[in-house]
């Protein structure tokens, strides 16, 4: 029998993905399952996007051009601009989806065995990629009772080798939600400029932070022109996941000449998607205010309700919508599944992500889990309703 690679042996499993066949087994025995394991928003797209696509009057459906439409990427540097950051067309790639920017940028980076410096816990394809590339990341444990604030400049510094080529941060975070202070992003811009390194960063939930919270982004750091990568997409920000439209933005003109042969490789960014992301451009702000108002009171409801059950811990998150929380488990995957696979309340159960998988030292998440609050208020309740009376009944709570 032919012998499947060893990279691909050790990609990992999608930790947010991998327990569906649960939930579609439960689901066929007619279980409710309410569904905090991904960031999937039930918040309506964007009206002006979706009015695009149905009133295009394309008659070809061509290849757009490899760095993607001339038109988007103009109006993709004036949103920018808009925010306070110094960005030309020519210094965006449009992508498909956030996570070939993600791939882009670090196979324009990363040869094989350099590495790459990640608090964690971090958002498990950021290891995929790396993985994928040959590449090693080097993590830097956060912890849950900080709330997950970046670690002590020292301790990412002090796993820096002549290997290591980046920093890579998420911020606001998944899948912490933790929003980085301006004061860490300053060590971390003077980290990167000792050591010459790239900083890359996925900023896409950044219009999504709370409590008075700023998203500040990696671009308006002074200093970091040439080492500062952006990572972003429209499938958060205007809630249009399946359109799989992102974008990587840097100054370094070298860096981005190098990532426009990754976008001619494979060939082009997809046309109709590019034509409703464009048109979400023009989304009036009040959008955005009521889109922030509704998570924020889907962020109390689900930390109280969490924090109100006996033996979770949930830090609040200031930013994008998701919380970790430590639950009284002896292994969250294996209740994770529990709950998928043996029990339900009234009819209904809960699927999370097991946090492990957030993790290269999968034993600092043994006990936590990941919810994503993307439901409403009411399903919230309901929800942290079932998981109450699951943990009171799992087999393996743990004092």
């Amino acid at each position: 029998m032919p012998k499947i690679s060893t990279r691909g042996q050790y990609m990992p499993e999608s930790p947010i993905r991998k327990l569906a066949p649960m939930a579609d087994a439960a689901a066929q025995r007619g279980t409710k399952i309410y569904y905090l394991n991904i960031g999937q928003p039930d918040i309506e797209s964007p009206s002006k996007a979706l009015e695009a696509v149905k009133t295009s009057d394309l008659r070809v459906l061509e290849y757009s051009p490899s760095a993607g439409f001339a038109s988007y990427r103009k109006g993709l540097a004036s949103y920018y601009q808009g925010i306070g950051l110094d960005v030309q067309a020519n210094d965006v790639i449009v992508t498909t989806g956030g996570s070939e920017a993600l791939s882009f940028a670090m196979g324009s980076i990363l040869d094989p065995g350099d590495e790459v410096i990640i608090p964690e816990p971090y958002y498990a394809n950021y290891f995929g990629f790396a993985q994928a590339l040959g590449a090693k990341v080097v993590s830097v444990p956060s912890s849950i009772e900080s709330g997950f604030a970046l670690p002590p400049i020292a301790e990412l510094e002090a796993r820096i080798t002549p290997r290591t080529k980046a920093v890579l941060v998420c911020n606001p975070g998944n899948p912490t939600g933790y929003v980085y202070r301006r004061d860490e992003l300053e060590a971390l811009r003077e980290m990167a400029l000792k050591h010459d390194l790239f900083v890359i960063a996925d900023e896409v939930y950044r219009e999504f932070v709370y409590d008075g919270a700023e998203a500040i982004s990696v671009l308006s750091l002074s200093g970091l022109e040439q080492h500062a990568v952006l990572i972003d997409s429209v499938s958060k920000r205007f809630s249009m996941c399946g359109a799989r439209i992102g974008c990587m933005v840097s100054k370094n003109a070298e860096l981005m000449a190098t990532a426009m042969k990754f976008a001619q490789a494979r060939l082009s960014p997809p046309t109709f998607e590019q034509i409703a992301a464009e048109a979400a451009l023009a989304t009036p702000a009040s959008y955005f205010e009521a889109v922030n108002a509704e998570y924020r009171a889907r962020r109390d409801t689900l930390v109280r309700r969490l924090n109100a059950i006996a033996g979770v811990f949930c830090p609040t998150p200031r930013g994008a919508f998701y919380a970790v929380a430590q639950l009284p488990v002896d292994d969250a995957e294996t209740f994770c599944r529990w709950m998928l696979e043996e029990f339900s309340h009234e009819g209904a159960t809960v699927m999370m992500a097991p946090a492990a998988g957030f993790y290269a030292e999968r034993s600092l998440g043994k006990r936590q889990v990941r919810l994503a609050y993307v439901l409403k208020q009411t399903d919230l309740e309901r929800a942290m309703d079932v998981l109450e009376r699951g943990l009171a009944t799992y087999p393996g709570r743990t004092a």
